[in-house]
């Protein structure tokens, strides 16, 4: 109370040294950013915290190594085209992420707990909540945050082969045409991988059980749609090989970038999609990302 207010005005309880002062609080008066830039924050913290920047060292070793592992067979087929020369490239651009699928599934394990999982341990996505975003926004920003991750970590190994691929003069036409179908493959299979895995790190807040029920779901059906498909194989039934692809997110990617793409797939005999089934592969991808997605936001409307 200030000092110069009349004794009468200050009651009988007031005290008479009581003085106001000023400690600096005052409104904010600057630029309200909104809702678009809270999502656009949270999606680079995200994408960086993908590939460990803005951590500790410790958190950098593993994302980082794992993109210079999957780097390296793209690095050894630009040494062997520029000094040797070949005809074309050991691995073809739309078949380099299924080649180097082990590396890649190892890399969506640690990144999308590390998205999600860890907000729902620490209970932070009541502090998200409480800025101008809403969980639809959260969903969508650490989405597109794997996304982009994933599509990045492929596609610097497939624009290293294709500089490597023209410097060894393989033609520019069609090293151009091959590198943009390998994109594509890349950007399917980031989003195919990513809806999956973000779904299934968003089922617990413990990383190290998300890391272990990512591999479980990308690699146990990946496995038994491999052996299925063999045995089929094996018994003379070529026709259900491309009917059993359709099973794993691993297969489906093969047998979508053979059908649609012009690569070569892995299955027994390279028996690429061919009549009714291959429609169904661009159509249960589709499901799949779809449902992915839908399950995620269903997630995140009970999560607190």
């Amino acid at each position: 109370m200030n000092a110069t207010t009349p004794p009468a005005a200050q009651g009988a309880g007031a005290r008479p040294d009581a003085r106001i002062h000023d400690i600096g609080y005052r409104r904010y008066a600057g630029k309200r950013l909104g809702a678009s830039y809270a999502r656009r924050s949270l999606f680079v913290h995200s994408l960086r915290g993908a590939y460990g920047l803005g951590r500790s060292a410790r958190s950098k070793v593993l994302p980082m190594g794992l993109a210079v592992i999957m780097a390296v067979p793209a690095i050894v087929m630009v040494a062997v085209a520029v000094t040797v020369g070949t005809d074309e490239l050991p691995i073809a651009y739309t078949s380099y992420a299924l080649f180097m699928q082990p590396i890649l599934g190892l890399y969506i394990a640690l990144a999308a707990p590390q998205m999600v999982s860890l907000d729902l341990r620490f209970k932070t996505l009541p502090l998200y909540f409480s800025r101008p975003i809403d969980r639809t926004d959260y969903v969508a920003a650490k989405f597109a945050a794997l996304v982009a991750a994933l599509f990045l970590f492929i596609a610097l190994p497939l624009t290293i082969s294709y500089a490597g691929g023209l410097l060894a003069e393989l033609g520019f036409a069609a090293q151009t045409e091959d590198y943009a179908q390998g994109l594509v493959a890349a950007a399917v299979f980031a989003v195919l991988h990513a809806s999956v895995a973000l779904l299934v790190a968003s089922l617990t807040p413990r990383r190290g059980f998300g890391v272990a029920a990512i591999i479980a779901v990308l690699s146990i059906p990946y496995f038994a749609v491999s052996a299925l498909q063999a045995v089929a194989w094996e018994q003379g039934n070529a026709d259900a090989v491309g009917w059993i692809g359709l099973f794993s997110p691993g297969s489906l990617m093969d047998g979508l970038q053979a059908a649609f793409l012009g690569g070569q797939t892995e299955f027994p005999g390279n028996t690429a999609p061919s009549g009714a089934e291959t429609p169904l592969y661009l159509l249960v991808t589709a499901l799949l990302i779809v449902l992915s997605g839908a399950l995620l936001m269903r997630r995140y409307r009970k999560a607190a």
